[in-house]
């Protein structure tokens, strides 16, 4: 099991018409929070301080409340951008909150013919674990499948079967042991925030899980990952 200091952290970005950004979330896999399926995003609810909004989880409750209709992901590290992709929503003007909550049945397809903008870094290193860069599609929300949950995977990577119990969605937010069309926690110790894009299926099996960080569960096929730096 690898340890890892520092860590690239996904930055969400939301905008009505996509020209006056505002930051609605940071997700940072190594700061001892663990920003799983279960935990602030369906939650009307700050998250995190100002001061730390780049470095560490943070969540805006104002602008997760407010409508939009454009999505920005960034990796960044140390509030120093080297990805980004925009998507636009299919459905538009409305908050983050009301998407999250739409847990029932959930697996939404939010939005339609992949990212409207792109770019990546020629510098940036370590894409091809990325659950966000390393391939393409839509964005999708609530990925509810089993007793597991992921909120944001893309379509070009796997996208588990509603009833298949396979631990094998990879994205932001995610959750092994949940029910995920309430948001109810069945055992924490199979919470995590960002997992490599991986083919780890446990009906493989597959039991060496990798993560992004160090912030998830003591889930005995849960493995920390390398830095995505």
């Amino acid at each position: 099991m690898i340890y890892i200091k520092l860590c690239i952290t996904a930055t969400i970005l939301l905008t009505i018409r996509a020209r006056t950004w505002q930051l609605g979330m940071n997700l940072n896999p190594a700061d001892g929070h663990i920003m799983d399926y279960l935990t602030g995003w369906a939650d009307d609810v700050s998250i995190g301080t100002h001061e730390h909004a780049l470095t560490n989880d943070y969540k805006d409750r104002e602008t997760w409340n407010l409508p939009v209709s454009y999505i920005a992901i960034v990796r960044n590290q140390g509030g120093v951008a080297d990805a980004v992709k925009v998507f636009k929503f299919t459905e538009e003007n409305r908050s983050m909150l009301s998407r999250f909550q739409d847990m029932n049945p959930g697996r939404q397809i939010v939005t339609e013919g992949g990212p409207i903008q792109e770019s990546i870094a020629s510098n940036a290193q370590n894409m091809a674990d990325d659950p966000i860069f390393s391939i393409g599609g839509d964005l999708a929300f609530n990925w509810a499948y089993s007793d597991n949950g992921c909120r944001i995977a893309l379509t070009g990577g796997h996208l588990s079967s509603a009833h298949i119990n396979d631990d094998n969605t990879h994205g932001l937010g995610n959750h092994f042991a949940c029910n995920p069309l309430t948001g109810v926690e069945n055992d924490e110790v199979w919470a995590h925030e960002i997992s490599n894009i991986q083919d780890c299926s446990l009906i493989a099996p597959c039991y060496t899980v990798q993560f992004q960080g160090t912030d998830h569960g003591s889930g005995h096929h849960l493995v920390s990952a390398r830095t995505l730096r």
